[in-house]
This record gives C-alpha cells, sequence and structure tokens, in this order.
C-alpha cells in the first residue's frame, strides 16, 4: 500500500529501527479502519495524499506534511469535541519516540490543530494542508453526497433533532468564509463548486 510505504519511507529519515516503524504504522492502520469511521479513514489519507503532491513544490516542508497527514485524524470521536488535540498530542508523543526536531514536531502540531477551524494561517503549508483537508467539498456533487452521507454515519450516535442543527452549523461555518480554500491552486480548483455543494446539502436538512 502506497500509504504504508511512504510512511516507512519518511520515518527511515529518523530511525532505523524496524519494530518501531512497525509499531507505529500498525497504530495509524487499526485507529484508521476503526467499525465507526465511514469517512476519516485509510482512503481519506490517500485522497489527501494525491492532492498534497500535486502541490508538492509549492510545500517548504514535505516531511511536516507528511507527519500531518498521517496523524491529523488518528484520534476521531464523533461524540468528542477535542479530536484534533488529542490527535495533535499523540503525534508529539510519536514523533518524539522517532527523534524528530523539536521544530517539525511544533509545526506539525499546529497544523493539526488548523484543521479544527480550516482558518487562514499565515504559514503557507498550513493553508496547503487544509486546503487538501477540505478538497471532497469541491468534487461532484455524486463523490460529495456520498461525503455527506458517511459523515452521517459516523454521527449515527445522534438522532436527526440533534444531527441536523449540528451539521447546519458547520455548512453556514463554511459558507460564511470569504475564501473556503485559501491557497490559490485549490480555490481556482475547487471553490465554485464546493459552495454549490455545500448550498445544496443545506437544502435537504
Amino acid at each position: 500500500m502506497m500509504l504504508q510505504e511512504k510512511f516507512n519511507e519518511l520515518l527511515t529519515k529518523y530511525t532505523d529501527d524496524k519494530s518501531l516503524i512497525n509499531t507505529l504504522w500498525s497504530e495509524i492502520e487499526k485507529n484508521y479502519s476503526g467499525n465507526r469511521r465511514h469517512y476519516h479513514t485509510l482512503q481519506h489519507l490517500d485522497n489527501l495524499l494525491a492532492q498534497l503532491t500535486d502541490v508538492k513544490e509549492e510545500i517548504q516542508n514535505w516531511d511536516t506534511i507528511l507527519f500531518t497527514l498521517y496523524y491529523h485524524d488518528i484520534i476521531y470521536n464523533a461524540t468528542k469535541s477535542d479530536n484534533e488535540e488529542k490527535s495533535a498530542n499523540l503525534a508529539v508523543k510519536r514523533l518524539k519516540e522517532v527523534a524528530v526536531s523539536s521544530a517539525i514536531i511544533e509545526k506539525c502540531k499546529k497544523q493539526i490543530l488548523a484543521t479544527k477551524s480550516h482558518l487562514s494561517s499565515n504559514d503557507s503549508d498550513t493553508n496547503y494542508f487544509t486546503d487538501a483537508d477540505l478538497f471532497v467539498l469541491g468534487q461532484s456533487w455524486e463523490t460529495y453526497t456520498l461525503y455527506y452521507k458517511n459523515v452521517r454515519k459516523e454521527y449515527a450516535v445522534y438522532p436527526s433533532f440533534i444531527y441536523k442543527p449540528g451539521r447546519k452549523k458547520v455548512l453556514h461555518h463554511f459558507l460564511s468564509m470569504d475564501r473556503i480554500f485559501k491557497t490559490d491552486i485549490f480555490y481556482n480548483k475547487y471553490e465554485a463548486n464546493a459552495k454549490s455543494n455545500l448550498q445544496r446539502e443545506l437544502k435537504t436538512l
């Protein structure tokens, strides 16, 4: 699997402990394959990797972006509001284990936390990451529909009368932004479609 190969390649730069690398990959694989996950899965990471690879020449620190990619949703519980914080904390812990520099760890932590609100950052790598994280919003209506239905499955614990107002709030959050996508590349590619999809989903609620 491409994701695992990339992960091994990345980690080998920082540690030659093969069993540690395997253990860390197994943890990622297990967490993203949880039976309550329908959107925040390994497929999501795979899509993100493809999106980011397309803009690789724009990224200042590729290693940091990759660490962020693997760890940004490693903790995901639909009933909790501190998933990003918990994911960031776990990332810090794991990156320390493989002796990654504190500068990379700090940046990775900030990038993971930025996925909580997807607001504009003064760090362009962070903007590329949060844009890639939202790329699904600008896909075809069919792909977008599958996405929001999978998100609904992740929140299956909530009845509609609780879920719908919460989802509306999320959609309004994105629609109220001047720009959903902060980088010109993603903006030009996906913005118009994303706004149309969000409006369309809003009408279904």
